[in-house]
């Protein structure tokens, strides 16, 4: 009955190639399921080698489930890559002869090639990351240098710096770029909650309204039309900004083991290569000094301080603390900012409160109280923990920004 099936289904790609849709998309996603469900698998195992001990029954059957659905997935990748090899075959034209030939050997077996995945052009020909990684480190041996051919082909320019290792380094494949900048731009990134400029230069000039709405001279006004009135003139009131583009780069050590796997050495990569980048542009935008890195809100000349109350405790926060800082805040920029705050803070934000009626009243408790949903907001705002802002009593270990 296998093969019965399986002849009835080259008959129907015979008859129909165009009806079997490219499955790449579909392959890709799998694959990256497979590096999912092996990274899921190493953090249990290295989470038990971590506390020197023998998995629990529990983790035990976690790991047996991803195995388990690991050949699963496995064979999914297998069963659609047959049938797209198959789909390939049985569209291309039978090769026409100048002669009749009715000898049993005369017909050959066609070959055949993967179908075009555009997605795949997007790797440059890498399977993954790992894959990539593993080849520039080969071209890049000072002793005996093997260039891979995919790192030359992809090149983006054959001038200088990008396509030659002794020049700078190979670029990093679209696909790979993209998923690496997807993690550090995640819900809780503060890079992704700022304002995006492309530009195709390392340097950049932007104009620089220092004008408020408010304003009633210079800059550009506003007037209602009204019989025989005349709009007084004003001049613009502009400045300019340059701003110097800087590279953030990442060095991964990494061992002669983790070197010999390139989907282990992927999965180390996408798991520590965000991290890393995402602390570091965090701790720019909130302490850079703007020295070959952005300026930070901590050394910005928007920076507006709190002062703490007069019969404050040091190293506390208080309920005063948060309303005096949502005071100062721009009204309509209220709309878009977030609390940034040191974890060593959440003790003074859990037992917040202040005076009600007739008792105190906690300022940062959920509704269902320590049973509810986990502190998410204050104000109405979104809290993000962040290492980069300052300890509990230092400048900069609670900020409201936007």
């Amino acid at each position: 009955m296998k093969h019965l099936f399986t002849d009835c289904l080259l008959i129907l790609l015979a008859q129909f190639p165009g009806a079997i849709r490219n499955d790449g998309t579909a392959i890709d996603e799998l694959k990256s399921r497979l590096i999912d469900l092996n990274q899921a698998a190493i953090d249990v195992q290295n989470a038990a080698d971590a506390e020197d001990r023998d998995l629990s029954d529990d983790e035990s059957d976690k790991i047996d489930q991803i195995l388990a659905e690991f050949k699963t997935v496995e064979k999914d990748i297998s069963r659609r890559e047959k049938i797209q090899a198959h789909a390939q075959m049985l569209s291309e034209p039978d090769t026409r002869q100048s002669e009749p030939n009715n000898s049993a050997t005369s017909r050959q077996p066609r070959a055949y090639q993967q179908p075009r995945d555009p997605k795949a052009e997007g790797r440059h020909g890498f399977r993954n990351f790992g894959d990539f990684a593993l080849a520039v480190q080969k071209g890049s041996s000072r002793n005996n240098p093997n260039i891979d051919n995919r790192l030359i082909q992809n090149a983006p320019t054959t001038v200088s710096t990008e396509g030659t290792g002794a020049d700078g380094g190979f670029a990093v494949p679209p696909e790979f770029r993209r998923e690496i900048t997807r993690l550090v731009m995640g819900e809780d990134s503060v890079l992704g909650r700022t304002d995006q400029l492309t530009t195709g230069s390392n340097f950049m000039v932007l104009p620089k309204d220092e004008t408020t709405p408010w304003q009633t001279t210079g800059g550009i006004q506003s007037y209602w039309e009204g019989e025989n009135s005349q709009m007084t003139q004003s001049k613009v009131a502009l400045e300019q900004d340059s701003i110097r583009l800087n590279k953030l780069t990442t060095l991964v050590p990494v061992t002669e083991e983790l070197l010999a796997d390139s989907s282990g050495l992927d999965s180390y990569l996408r798991s520590k290569v965000p991290e890393k980048m995402d602390f570091k542009i965090h701790d720019a935008l909130i302490n850079g000094n703007g020295v070959g890195r952005p300026t930070g809100v901590l050394q910005s000349g928007a920076l507006v301080t709190v002062a703490k109350e007069g019969s404050q405790v040091a190293d506390t926060v208080v309920f005063e603390n948060i309303v005096k800082m949502w005071s100062r805040m721009y009204g309509p920029a209220r709309r878009n900012a977030v609390w940034m705050i040191n974890q060593d803070i959440e003790p003074q934000l859990f037992t917040m409160s202040f005076e009600g009626t007739s008792s105190s009243v906690p300022a940062y408790m959920p509704a269902g109280g320590l049973s509810g949903s986990p502190f998410g907001t204050l104000m109405g705002r979104p809290v993000i923990e962040s290492q980069a802002c300052q300890t509990l009593g230092d400048l900069g270990d609670i900020i409201l920004v936007y």
